[in-house]
């Protein structure tokens, strides 16, 4: 049976965020320390898969227990989501000929960036179309999402094993444009579409509140407040879901807090790095 494992939950900038003078940034232990969004899965046959290449890539091979990948997703060109690309590469990991699965709008920013460019005339990368990929006992689904397209379209994916359906859906603009996308009346609805068992979904921000002196229409995400007001508790026959790629401003950090236990009191879940999901 293929394995999922949680390598990364944090938005882009990771914790703590370069930069950040804030209190949730300060004084942190190692410990406390998080990744960039990414999984890792491992199929019965023991083929690797990493979605998303991010610059904690060392790190995040250690939690998978798995020196060297032999597949390679990426959702979308935003910064946490493909700064450890040249990492593959000859300065580090000397990697060869690993398919590198990303849409038609992502590959032709990989072929026009000069780094990345140097990575396929270097055979490290051989890129491949995504849209339904069968590796082993894995079936990998990609599902368009509207999102900051500033670079490229945005994929959300399905990882469907023997037992198990899991979508990743690190990102999105909101949840209006994503339902209307797929015209379907509510989350519950398309979640159910879909046919899975697991959701890792968008937790960016848990509130509107959070970036002091900054516009969030620059940097939409759908709130945790709005997902669980459209949510309510889990239902019968409902998928678990697991919010992720949290900001470092997010307080569900804090397993003690109030804004935790709302997620836990509805039925609901926040992601964990090392977490699995037998597929």
């Amino acid at each position: 049976m293929a394995t999922l494992t949680v390598l990364g939950i944090a938005q882009d900038g990771g914790r703590p965020q370069p930069g950040c003078q804030r209190p949730c940034c300060q004084d942190l232990s190692p410990a406390d320390y998080r990744s960039p969004v990414s999984l890792g899965v491992k199929t019965e046959n023991g083929t690797t898969i990493l979605i998303e290449a991010t610059r904690d890539l060392g790190r995040q091979l250690i939690t998978f227990g798995e020196p060297n990948i032999d597949h390679l997703f990426l959702t979308h060109a935003h910064l946490g989501h493909v700064d450890g690309l040249g990492l593959f590469g000859r300065e580090t990991m000397s990697a060869r000929g690993i398919p590198l699965h990303s849409s038609s709008s992502m590959q032709n920013l990989i072929k026009s960036t000069p780094a990345w460019a140097l990575l396929l005339e270097q055979g490290v990368f051989e890129l491949t179309e995504i849209g339904h990929v069968e590796i082993d006992d894995v079936v990998i689904e990609s599902i368009p999402i509207p999102h900051r397209a500033e670079l490229s379209d945005m994929h959300a994916f399905v990882l469907r094993g023997k037992k198990h359906s899991v979508l990743f859906l690190p990102d999105h603009d909101s949840w209006e444009q994503t339902l209307a996308a797929h015209n379907v009346p509510s989350i519950r609805e398309w979640l159910k579409g879909l046919e899975i068992t697991h959701a890792f979904l968008d937790g960016t921000f848990w509130s509107g509140d959070e970036l002091q002196g900054r516009d969030m229409s620059v940097v939409p995400h759908p709130t945790i407040q709005d997902s669980l007001s459209r949510l309510g508790e889990r239902q019968s026959g409902d998928p678990e879901i697991h919010f992720t790629h949290f900001n470092h401003t997010n307080p569900v950090y804090q397993e003690g807090g109030s804004e935790y236990q709302k997620i836990i009191q509805l039925g609901w879940s926040v992601s964990t790095e090392g977490q699995r999901v037998n597929l």
